[in-house]
């Protein structure tokens, strides 16, 4: 990769970019308070079991396409992927989420002015734009190869996780690094099978998943949104 590709992958993957991944947790928080994640082995669990089930199998194959589809300026494909993904978010605390961060990393791309007027109106056309489809026109946008960006969204995905276990487990910082060095091996496999799966293959079936973010919406004590 490029110098300036791989510049613009590091500022994409960024947790200082200003789009709120901090303050979301993606259901971990309930798992925590219910006592299913209590330590670094039961947090590693945690963590593999939704990248293998979860991102692995639906939202790292959506982005995958998605960059595909800018990077042909194909506006149908576009479309229906980022709708796809959005009727996909099965509780309303996953929705907002989605939802809030792309709109961010779409406004933050428009104001930094990264690309040219028809890839950026391919991105404007839609009334409603997820994480998945901002991130993919941002790294379109940015000359970002797409296995890179692909690798950089589940690495952003694990250390964002690996933070609300140090925070809230709580571990500490060198048992956060140790875990989040231990992913490397997952994450790569994932971003391997999110590149294979065929459409009819792609899944986000994870009941468990979405009982706990159920129950977080009602959750007596929260730091985070999600």
């Amino acid at each position: 990769m490029q110098a300036t590709a791989l510049l613009h992958l590091l500022q994409l993957s960024s947790p200082s970019l200003p789009i709120g991944a901090y303050s979301y947790s993606q259901g971990l928080e309930t798992a925590i308070e219910n006592k299913l994640v209590r330590d670094q082995a039961s947090a590693r669990d945690w963590i593999i079991d939704v990248l293998h089930h979860v991102v692995a199998r639906f939202e790292a194959p959506v982005l995958w396409r998605l960059l595909q589809a800018f990077a042909a300026r194909d506006a149908a494909m576009i479309a229906e992927w980022t709708e796809h993904f959005i009727a996909a978010r099965d509780t309303a605390e996953f929705r907002a989420e989605t939802i809030q961060m792309g709109y961010s990393l779409a406004k933050l791309a428009a104001d930094l002015k990264i690309s040219d007027e028809t890839l950026l109106s391919l991105l404007q056309q839609r009334t409603e734009v997820p994480l998945p489809t901002a991130l993919a026109y941002a790294a379109v946008a940015l000359d970002v190869p797409h296995e890179a960006a692909l690798l950089g969204m589940l690495f952003s995905w694990a250390e964002n996780q690996v933070l609300v276990c140090v925070k809230s487990v709580p571990l500490g910082q060198v048992s956060g690094q140790r875990l989040l060095l231990s992913l490397r091996p997952e994450l790569e496999a994932a971003s391997q099978r999110a590149q294979q799966l065929a459409d009819d293959e792609l899944s986000n079936w994870s009941p468990g998943l979405s009982m706990l973010s159920m129950q977080h919406e009602v959750q007596y004590s929260r730091l985070y949104r999600s």
